[in-house]
């Protein structure tokens, strides 16, 4: 995968061929993608996993609790584990820390028989547990204190992968709740989730364990000389970079697990045949941004490659405006025609309203608005302004730029305004009641522009939305609206659920 990856990373978010050498196949057609019915997938009694899956920072631990908030609001007994370390999460849910133990989530405005528990993953914690179902006392001992053990169980690459199936496994196997919701780990890759267990089981029950484990098998000197002789170019050069104590600890580590090591691959492989199971199902959670949803469609395709049954994608902080009517386009020539409608006084920092037509400032300043750059065609709001501004003396259709007038006009304007903000700095300000129609013309082009950087957004995140659906025309998908701000309760995690369960992307964003 990984040099297919390096080949595509031009292609949207596609992957192969299918998706052109622009990243742009099928923005011309947009597909609608069929509409993911969470509440029916949080009911089917027939669902006992759901694995919310995807890239770092798109939202999988809020989905996560959210579905699990929901799910047992609708009467089921759930429990949520998650990899997020963070407090905020635990906080939400009105725990003051979350551990390697679920804990029941207080506040849950249940019908029938639900309820809500949640845990954090301590992936340590899970690898001693395993220890100490599967070996004697004196020997779990030997390998809980063994350093090399205490490395690889705290931070070896893949072990927080393989803790997060093991304790899924245990999970389930213990028949407490009617649905698991797991919150895979964050990762550099989403891919590492499948990966991650795999590689780890085939090291701890490979080759090189098993080369190391013959020395321990043998005993005495016979299997140090068998070391010695068979290993001394490896050992040699482990010894120079690690230290000689290194390697005494791992053969002590191994040779107290030497009974264990079987065990893992064989987990690992029961693990991953249950997320095969038709009662398990894959939530893949992006963001409408283009890194987000190219790993989204890489996991699509590896889930369908590995028979792993996939329930959808959940699309979270889609962008939108209850003003969908009025394009960016729109918008942007509004503005500037309610700028056009004032001068703006750039040494004094103020603005004023333009002077009556029959003025002499207004025949100079209207001038130079002729000279100045063309306006994009005003809306119905900003041809008031126009129409009541507009001098009488027009230059006719067609008829030559006199530059020269324009510059002096120019300059003139300038003095004009420099003279008026001198006579502001001696004088006192103007009567207040003048102030409110400048700052609401002001105001109103600043919001103008808001809106068209909202809608420009929306517009960019519907078109790669339409790049993914065309490429996976067959995943169903909800879309999530972005939030004002970050969700630190139970009543966020149900507004969160609700926004799962419509699927209705914000106004504007369709």
């Amino acid at each position: 995968m990984t040099s297919d990856r390096n080949r595509d990373t031009d292609t949207g978010t596609g992957t192969g061929t299918n998706a052109g050498a622009d990243g742009n196949s099928g923005a011309d057609a947009p597909t609608t993608a069929p509409a993911l019915d969470t509440d029916a997938l949080l009911d089917d009694p027939g669902i006992r996993i759901i694995v919310c899956c995807g890239s770092g920072g798109v939202g999988k631990t809020t989905t996560a609790a959210a579905l699990g908030v929901r799910a047992a609001e609708r009467g089921r007994k759930v429990v949520v584990l998650t990899i997020d370390p963070a407090r905020r999460l635990a906080q939400s849910m009105g725990i003051d820390s979350l551990d390697n133990i679920p804990r029941r989530v207080k506040g849950i405005e249940t019908r029938g028989d639900g309820e809500l528990h949640a845990m954090m993953l301590d992936m340590k914690r899970t690898f001693d547990e395993i220890v100490e179902a599967h070996a004697d006392g004196e020997r779990a001992r030997a390998i809980l204190e063994n350093p090399f053990y205490q490395s690889l169980s705290a931070g070896f690459a893949g072990t927080q992968e393989y803790m997060a199936m093991e304790k899924l496994g245990q999970l389930r196997a213990r028949e407490e709740w009617d649905l698991i919701v797991v919150d895979t780990p964050p990762s550099r890759s989403a891919l590492d989730f499948l990966d991650a267990p795999k590689r780890l089981g085939s090291f701890l029950d490979g080759k090189f364990i098993k080369l190391l484990m013959a020395p321990a098998k043998m005993g005495g000197r016979a299997g140090m000389k068998f070391l010695n002789v068979g290993m001394s170019m490896m050992t040699g050069t482990l010894g120079k970079l690690l230290g000689g104590q290194f390697l005494r600890d791992v053969q002590t580590f191994v040779a107290a697990m030497d009974t264990m090591f079987g065990g893992f691959r064989t987990r690992a492989d029961a693990t991953f045949k249950l997320l095969q199971a038709p009662g398990t199902a894959f939530l893949v959670v992006a963001t409408p941004e283009r890194d987000a949803l190219r790993e989204a469609a890489y996991f699509v395709e590896r889930l369908a490659s590995e028979d792993m049954p996939l329930a959808g994608l959940v699309l979270n902080r889609v962008h939108g405006s209850e003003a969908a009517r009025l394009s960016a386009e729109r918008a942007l020539a509004a503005a500037e025609n309610l700028d056009a409608a004032g001068i703006v006084d750039q040494r004094a920092g103020k603005a004023g309203l333009r002077e009556p037509a029959d003025s002499p400032k207004a025949g100079t300043a209207q001038t130079t608005d002729t000279a100045g750059a063309a306006t994009p065609d005003p809306s119905e709001h900003a041809s008031e302004h126009e129409s009541a501004d507009t001098p009488d003396a027009t230059p006719e259709a067609g008829a030559p730029a006199d530059t020269t007038a324009c510059a002096d006009s120019a300059d003139s304007a300038h003095q004009s305004a420099d003279t008026d903000a001198g006579a502001a700095e001696e004088q006192p300000t103007g009567p207040a009641e003048q102030q409110p129609a400048v700052s609401v013309e002001q105001l109103t082009a600043g919001l103008l522009r808001l809106h068209a950087e909202r809608m420009q957004v929306a517009a960019r995140e519907q078109r790669t939305r339409d790049r993914f659906t065309a490429l996976h025309p067959e995943v169903a998908v909800t879309e999530v609206a972005a939030l004002p701000g970050d969700v630190h309760d139970l009543a966020g995690l149900r507004t969160i659920g609700d926004r799962l369960a419509t699927g209705s992307a914000p106004a504007g964003a369709a």
